[in-house]
């Protein structure tokens, strides 16, 4: 599916940028530079700038128009279904998930990595960069 996603991505990002010759600073748009004859060609993002290869437009495209998943509100939201909202600890009533993040914060910490894992496994999040920022696999199906 990544890869799949990546391919889609890239055409994306492909269709959006045109030919450009640094030397000559200007479009290409046969493939060549029509002043020089170069075939050796960066992509120019309109209102971005112009780079050799995709990945620096895939990169503005996901930085631009997507919303990073807020990983910590998305999994407590998951969390809120599974738990009921007060807990009682002696004669204090808390909200159970602020007792669990403050009482174990490193058993609420494994528990969202297992669920960004599971998510991810799932097909419903993506990264691009090791985990340092998700995305949801429908909004990048929605890209054109």
């Amino acid at each position: 599916m990544k890869s799949e996603m990546m391919k889609k991505l890239e055409q994306v990002a492909f269709e959006r940028t045109k030919p450009f010759c640094y030397g000559c600073y200007r479009q290409a748009p046969t493939g060549v530079c029509l002043s020089c004859g170069s075939d050796d060609l960066m992509r120019e993002l309109p209102g971005a700038g112009v780079e050799y290869g995709l990945n620096w437009v895939i990169e503005h495209i996901l930085r631009e128009e997507l919303t990073p998943v807020d990983l910590e509100a998305e999994f407590e939201s998951s969390m809120e279904g599974c738990y009921a909202d007060e807990t009682q600890i002696g004669f204090i009533k808390v909200n159970t998930l602020w007792a669990i993040q403050q009482l174990d914060p490193t058993a609420w910490d494994m528990a969202k990595q297992e669920w960004v894992d599971s998510e991810e496994q799932e097909e419903r999040i993506m990264t691009f960069d090791n985990g340092s920022t998700y995305y949801k696999v429908e909004d990048l199906e929605s890209l054109e």
